[in-house]
């Protein structure tokens, strides 16, 4: 171990390194005693300092994080079945434009993934679909009915960008080209 990080009392759900590794975010589902705070936290990797807590200020939690692969944004999947467009340099905005709905979460882990240009955002459903998002428009492009149970993941391949894997909650994984 070369660094310890400690939010606080709660859990991690996901992490996500920025451009360069300077700064990394991660999402976490922090309860105090009078309230649940459901939160996005950025880190400075070097000095293991909090740079903002103060990024995501709607009351879901964030179980999945995701880097756009050429625009300076990610994106995070909440479990208030939509997932939020924010930027990833200071001050880490929110789009409040623009919101990737029309799947289901329903407190499922549900994982989301740009496609390695950039031009589109898939995620899992609680329904067993997988979503396709036009990126820019955040419109449903495609819907594929992919298992009978909760997919939690959707991954493009790294090196076949046609191909990708999907996951669900009882462990069926399926290659989809």
């Amino acid at each position: 171990v070369t660094r310890v990080y400690k939010a606080a009392v709660q859990q991690t759900l996901d992490i996500l390194f920025l451009t360069e590794g300077k700064e990394f975010l991660t999402s976490t589902d922090a309860v105090s005693r009078d309230s649940a705070d459901r939160t996005i936290i950025a880190w400075d990797f070097q000095s293991a300092a909090k740079i903002s807590n103060q990024i995501f200020h709607e009351r879901y939690t964030c179980p999945s994080l995701a880097l756009h692969p050429r625009e300076s944004v990610f994106v995070a999947q909440t479990n208030g079945n939509y997932m939020a467009l924010f930027s990833s340099q200071r001050p880490y905005r929110i789009n409040k434009k623009k919101r990737y709905e029309g799947h289901k979460v329903e407190g499922f882990a549900v994982c989301c993934e740009f496609s390695p240009d950039g031009t589109l955002l898939v995620t899992g459903s609680s329904d067993g679909k997988v979503f396709f998002y036009n990126y820019h428009t955040a419109r449903i492009i495609r819907t594929l009915s992919a298992h009978k149970e909760a997919c939690v993941s959707a991954k493009f391949h790294p090196v076949l960008p046609s191909l990708l894997a999907t996951c669900d909650w009882t462990g069926e994984i399926k290659i989809w080209q």
